[in-house]
């Protein structure tokens, strides 16, 4: 018998800005990437990036979920940590 060593994969339903932003965080940590760093990689400041994470409301944030609502979909994120 073979063991399977391979990390898991994790899976998140994300409905609101706040899930996605924990998501976000979660992921970005578990790469071990600062704010700062992926900030610079993204092309967008510290601040915005903070933003997004802490799940504060933004118009495309806002637009993006009222739509998944509107036509029941949903947005699911994966990561291997």
């Amino acid at each position: 018998m073979e063991i399977d060593d391979r990390p898991a994969e994790v899976w998140a339903d994300l409905y609101t800005p706040q899930d996605l932003g924990r998501f976000v965080a979660d992921l970005r940590t578990s790469r071990g990437l600062t704010q700062a760093q992926l900030a610079e990689e993204l092309g967008v400041t510290r601040q915005y990036l903070s933003q997004i994470e802490s799940g504060q409301p933004t118009l495309y944030g806002d637009r993006l979920f009222r739509l998944l609502r509107l036509l029941q979909g949903t947005l699911r994120g994966r990561y291997t940590p």
